[in-house]
């Protein structure tokens, strides 16, 4: 296999460097958005690793003056957030590298936005026009580096965010938010274990799901969804069994930026229903999604049809349709190792009714095939925290 063929710069839906060993282009990415002294953000455990230090040298033997935030919980929060625009005030920087999975991506993001507003990050929630109330030319560059392969958050133009204070989590979003530069290098994540390699991979898939079930009229949005979730059949298995399969690690990184662009169509009841349980029980949003996608699927099941039976064709199932499809995620799940119920993974059903009320207006929920009430997500939760199909 020539590792060569996949060394590429693209162009959509932002500028990617793709390849092994690109992480050497940091540097010159940083120099490219005109930093001089970026903050390196990513999480607590990435921070321990070789690799942040490593990126930090190379940079720093380039002449930047790079820094480095870690304080980010698993689901970052408003606070963090705030904490790092302090760090990058301190530390006299001029752009950010957001350095890690969809937290350190999501925190980066966030930090660059509000690094020049005058106003609280809640006030640019993805709700209505609250986007033109940023002050764009305030906002820092940012590079993107991810090392798993499953929020996609390096070609989003958005963040997740936990409000503690209201348990729940909200989008930030602009469209300046989109990492100007990112850099997909599969030895990045050659150390991730399989466990979440699993999880995140599923997420990719959740995305790619999500999107081509939209009732949104959006074809090029729809093609690149269903090419998404073909990689994940095919690389997914390999990246979890064999975990320094540099091939298997890079095609579920495309698959994974792929999802994030699809999703421009929209979300669904996955995303509506893993919001507020990642914000309430402060679980892995990944594996959430991973757990709830085939009570969802089943739950959509009469509007999504005629999308199921082109799935089916496209991936190669043996059976087609829509069981063809179901049969297909849940033995994906299995052969990962993914939980069945919610229930496995320590959630609880003291909230069925809250999570029901907050799924139903979640802005993922908007998109959902189906329009579900506050009753019929508390229903659904009900049997995925069971493993009732």
């Amino acid at each position: 296999m020539d590792l060569n063929q996949y060394r590429m710069n693209w162009n959509y839906p932002t500028a990617i460097r793709v390849g092994a060993g690109r992480i050497r282009d940091l540097p010159a990415a940083c120099r490219e958005l005109g930093m001089s002294a970026p903050l390196l953000v990513t999480d607590p455990g990435l921070a321990a690793l070789s690799i942040i230090d490593d990126a930090l040298l190379q940079c720093r033997d380039d002449g930047l003056k790079a820094g480095l935030f870690s304080a980010i919980k698993g689901n970052p929060t408003g606070q963090n957030v705030m904490d790092g625009v302090a760090a990058f005030k301190a530390g006299g920087h001029d752009g950010v590298i957001a350095f890690g999975g969809g937290s350190a991506l999501d925190a980066g993001k966030a930090i660059a936005l509000m690094v020049g507003q005058d106003r609280p990050l809640w006030d640019f929630e993805d709700i209505g026009d609250n986007y033109q109330r940023v002050k764009v030319a305030g906002m820092a560059p940012v590079v993107a580096v991810p090392t798993t392969a499953g929020t996609g958050s390096e070609v989003g133009r958005a963040s997740v965010i936990t409000d503690d204070s209201a348990h729940i989590k909200r989008i930030i979003f602009h469209a300046r938010m989109l990492p100007a530069l990112v850099i997909l290098d599969p030895q990045l994540t050659i150390g991730l274990p399989a466990k979440i390699t699993a999880a995140t991979g599923m997420d990719a898939l959740s995305h790619n799901l999500e999107a081509y079930c939209s009732p949104l009229f959006h074809p090029m949005a729809e093609g690149i969804a269903l090419e998404g979730m073909r990689l994940v059949q095919h690389y997914l298995p390999r990246a979890v069994s064999h975990g320094a399969d540099i091939e298997a690690r890079l095609q579920m990184l495309v698959a994974s930026s792929m999802g994030a662009t699809a999703f421009q169509r929209g979300l669904g009841a996955m995303h509506a229903l893993a919001h507020p349980l990642g914000a309430l029980y402060d679980a892995h949003h990944g594996l959430l999604n991973a757990v709830l996608m085939p009570y969802v699927l089943q739950a959509n099941q009469g509007s999504i049809g005629p999308q199921m039976y082109r799935l089916a064709r496209y991936l190669g199932l043996a059976k087609q349709g829509f069981d063809g499809v179901l049969d297909w995620v849940l033995e994906l799940r299995s052969e990962l190792g993914i939980p069945h119920s919610l229930g496995e993974i320590g959630i609880d059903e003291a909230r069925i009714e809250q999570v029901g009320k907050m799924a139903e207006v979640d802005p993922s929920a908007g998109t959902n095939p189906i329009s579900f009430t506050a009753s019929q997500y508390g229903q659904l939760f009900e049997k995925a925290l069971h493993g009732k199909l």
